[in-house]
Formats: C-alpha cells, sequence, structure tokens
C-alpha cells in the first residue's frame, strides 16, 4: 500500500475483495450454486490483482502498457460474455412443440437418491405437457448414473413419468454421462426402433439456459434438432446457471468435437 492511510482506490478494491469472498463462501453452500460461489472468489481474487496493476501503472511505463492490454481483453471479453448470453437466451425462449415431432429426446440431470432434481422435475413436467397432446410420439429418456444417484437419472425419469402415463412405452438410454453421450446412444435406440435419425425431426427438452449447447451439440451429431425448454422456478438459480452455460458453451465450441 502507499503511505500510512489507504487511497480511495485501495479501499474500493479490498471492500470489493472482502465482499466477493464472503459471497463466494456463503453462496457455495446453497444447492446448485456453486459456480456462483466459485465465481466470487475469482472476481476477489480479480480486485486484488486490479489493484496491484493500477498500482504498478501509476509507477512505470510497463505497467501503464500491461494495464492496457489486460482493459482491452477485459473488453473484449465482456463483449463476447454478453453476446453469449444473448445466444443462450434466444435458445432458451424457443418452443417447437406446437406440432408433434417425430420423436423426443429428453436429456437426463441430476438425481438426488432416486428423486429427481429440480432441474429434471422441470424437464419431466415439460414433456409431460408435449405428451398429454401427442401420447403416440417415442421418447427416449437418456441418462446414465452418476456421484450421489442411487439409480440411472432415465430410470429416474421412467418412474415419473410412467406414474402420470401407465400405458406409455418409454426408450431408456442409461448409459450416457454427458450431453454428447445422450444423443450418440439415443440416435442408436431410435434408429433400432425404426426412426431415421438423419432426417426425422426430434423434439429436444431440457431446460433453458441448456438449450443452446444442447443443439449445437445435436447438429454435429446430425440431428435435426426441435426444442421444448423447460425453465426453473427461480430467477436467482436461473441466472447463476445461464453464467455457467456461458463458459460451457465456450468449452464445448472449442474442444468437444
Amino acid at each position: 500500500m502507499n503511505g500510512k492511510h489507504l487511497t480511495k482506490r485501495e479501499t474500493l478494491m479490498l471492500s470489493l475483495a472482502v465482499l466477493f469472498t464472503l459471497a463466494g463462501v456463503v453462496v457455495q453452500v446453497v444447492p446448485g450454486m456453486k459456480f456462483s460461489g466459485q465465481l466470487s472468489l475469482v472476481l476477489a481474487v480479480g480486485c486484488m490483482g486490479w489493484l496491484y496493476l493500477c498500482n504498478w501503472a501509476d509507477r512505470s511505463d510497463a505497467g501503464k502498457r500491461c494495464k492496457r492490454v489486460v482493459v482491452i481483453c477485459l473488453c473484449a471479453g465482456i463483449v463476447l460474455f454478453v453476446s453469449l448470453e444473448i445466444c443462450l437466451l434466444s435458445y432458451g425462449t424457443r418452443d417447437d412443440s406446437a406440432a408433434p415431432a417425430d420423436a423426443v429426446i429428453v436429456l437426463g440431470a441430476g438425481v438426488n437418491g432416486t428423486t429427481p432434481s429440480l432441474a429434471l422435475q422441470t424437464r419431466l413436467d415439460a414433456v409431460s405437457g408435449y405428451l398429454e397432446r401427442y401420447p403416440e410420439t417415442p421418447v427416449v429418456l437418456s441418462g446414465g448414473q452418476g456421484s450421489g444417484e442411487d439409480i440411472t437419472e432415465a430410470q429416474a425419469m421412467q418412474t415419473a413419468l410412467q406414474a402420470r402415463f401407465p400405458d406409455k412405452a418409454f426408450l431408456l438410454e442409461d448409459r450416457a454421462t454427458s450431453t454428447a453421450e445422450n444423443f450418440r446412444y439415443s440416435k442408436a435406440l431410435l434408429s433400432s426402433a425404426g426412426i431415421d435419425t438423419e432426417s426425422a425431426s426430434i423434439l429436444i427438452v431440457t431446460n433453458d439456459f441448456h438449450m443452446a449447447r444442447a443443439c449445437l451439440i445435436a447438429r454435429r451429431q446430425g440431428v435435426h434438432a426441435l426444442t421444448l425448454a423447460a425453465p426453473l422456478p427461480y430467477g436467482w438459480l436461473t441466472a447463476n446457471y445461464y453464467v455457467r452455460e456461458a463458459f460451457a458453451l465456450v468449452k464445448t465450441f472449442l474442444l468437444d468435437w
């Protein structure tokens, strides 16, 4: 620090760092909010880094040049983030469920023991509304078994849906551990059921924040995807997942081929 007293800049950055740290510690214990907690801790470190960079820029030309580079990168990152969020929101509000599709794929989400998580339950509610209108449509329930799950996501979905549609036969895909595998294995099931997955219109059921990435992966695997997005009931939880999904979308676009 410069001198015996904190400058306004130092006071602001230190206060923000403390607030972000406290928020990060508290938010991480809220179910579904771990990402926001981790992001808050990263922002706390970023505040301290920015303070150091500003003080360095005050002392040397090298610091000034480095600060300009960082500012340019931050501005570019903000523009990219906003663009991604617009894309995510656009896909998250699409609804192609007015007309019948050739088949439906419900993408799995977490299961708490044997009980569908909130995200998965909203997907089940969405596909239930669709099946009330088009009960004969073939439906694939796709999702394997992850950590903390006593049964596969596909089995959890089947149990919940057959309570509503006892006469409906569902196709279970219970091996997938990623969205890419959801589509790969579900396509094989639909092909075995006599559906041409290269030309069929397939309704994808997932949460609104996940729809853009799901459609990207579906296109890469040759699936003509229609969309039925399931919103979460809580705005703060929705915001958390939309922010997280922007980073996941970049990773999928660059690495997950």
